[in-house]
């Protein structure tokens, strides 16, 4: 897969919903009733971050859902990538980018949306063909204000902020000609997990989904 094709492939699911939900599941019982609480909400777009034992199995579990786009984030390795294609993730996040994360991308034929904190950062990635990228961590990086003033000499480059990201500043992300959706984690609360209180983050879900851009 090209750089192009990855991005054209993730600029169109990140283009699905305002919000990608950030994911940390613990336990794979969950991954199904979230994935479908999250799903009937409006957000089909779902990023099931590597950094729990259960990530790989949660991943299998949501991959059949109808309706969503599960994928796989903190990708750091290739045999991250290789992992989490074998799981059935259907894009891939990662916080940053090497040459072998985006080569293994390539090879797997993974879609990347890979991270970029800089103008620097990002006109690398854009030299190889990578139009959709990551702002993270978006806020501790200058938040919307850092996002548009690197769009400005950038306007090749399409983002998704994420890091920090809360329904009390996702609007100032969404408001940006160049962000086509934000990454937050506040739709599944490590409450609403533990008790399996799936309505409850059906409607953050939905409150998520009806964000203006």
């Amino acid at each position: 897969m090209t750089p192009q094709d990855a991005s054209r492939l993730t600029r169109d699911i990140c283009s699905k919903a305002p919000v990608v939900p950030v994911l940390v599941i613990s336990d794979t019982g969950h991954a199904r009733p979230l994935a479908e609480a999250l799903v009937a909400g409006g957000l089909p777009a779902l990023e099931v971050t590597l950094r729990t034992d259960a990530a790989l199995d949660a991943i299998r579990e949501m991959a059949s859902v109808e309706g969503g786009i599960v994928g796989a984030g903190t990708l750091l390795t290739a045999d991250d990538v290789r992992a989490a294609k074998q799981a059935g993730a259907r894009f891939g996040v990662s916080p940053g980018a090497t040459e072998a994360l985006l080569e293994a991308c390539e090879r797997e034929d993974l879609p990347l949306l890979p991270g970029a904190a800089t103008a620097t950062e990002a006109m690398w990635l854009l030299e190889r063909g990578y139009t959709m990228q990551k702002f993270f961590p978006a806020e501790a990086s200058g938040g919307a204000p850092a996002l548009k003033a690197i769009g400005a000499p950038l306007p090749q480059v399409t983002f998704c902020p994420t890091g920090g990201v809360s329904p009390s500043n996702a609007i100032d992300y969404l408001s940006l000609g160049n962000v086509a959706c934000v990454g937050g984690s506040w739709v599944a609360t490590k409450d609403a997990l533990a008790n399996g209180d799936w309505q409850r983050i059906e409607t953050l879900a939905r409150d998520a989904a009806a964000l203006a851009h």
